[in-house]
């Protein structure tokens, strides 16, 4: 056979005037909208799938830049605290020491102003109930006098970073005597 000769097909091999039947249309009709109902849902879900995505990304990163300064604000705890007993020490001898205690007060006062600006605060302790995520025990002593696990001396304090403790208060408790117990 020539490459110029093409053998001539009859109608029903070249799929012409073949119609299929109606069953066959409805079936493949049934299943191109199954197809479709199938890829609308699958659409649905992966758009909402990118929405939570969104959220929780955006959540991440305010969070991330919230807390961003937690190391700095656990150093600067030291300093706060140097200061504050040094007050404490100068207003105990008010006579020797008027000009450091002036002068400590400001720099104590602008570093209270500051842990308040990154909103530090301090975490409650004396008089509380002990609470794992915010205090550590360093000491705990028998007392039939206060409840179990009531915290009776701070040895440092602890600090919240917004909601976030991020510095426990070190902290001696109460517990039932043992034969009470």
């Amino acid at each position: 056979m020539d490459k110029d000769q093409v053998p001539e097909m009859n109608a029903a091999e070249q799929g012409e005037g073949v119609e299929p039947s109606s069953e066959e249309a409805g079936s493949e009709l049934d299943m191109l909208r199954q197809d479709v109902a199938s890829l609308k849902d699958r659409n649905v879900r992966i758009l909402a799938e990118f929405e939570n995505m969104r959220k929780r990304v955006e959540r991440e990163r305010t969070e991330l830049i919230r807390y961003a300064h937690e190391e700095v604000i656990v150093e600067v705890l030291g300093f706060y605290e140097d200061f504050e007993r040094t007050v404490a020490a100068a207003r105990s001898n008010p006579a020797e020491s008027a000009v450091l205690l002036k002068g400590v007060e400001m720099v104590y006062k602008r570093m209270q102003e500051l842990l308040k600006k990154y909103d530090v605060s301090e975490v409650e302790a004396l008089g509380r109930k002990f609470d794992h995520h915010c205090h550590e025990v360093l000491l705990a002593v028998d007392s039939s006098e206060h409840e179990d696990g009531q915290i009776l001396e701070v040895f440092q304090k602890g600090y919240k970073l917004g909601d976030r403790v991020v510095r426990t208060a070190k902290v001696k408790v109460s517990r039932l005597p043992a034969e009470s117990a």
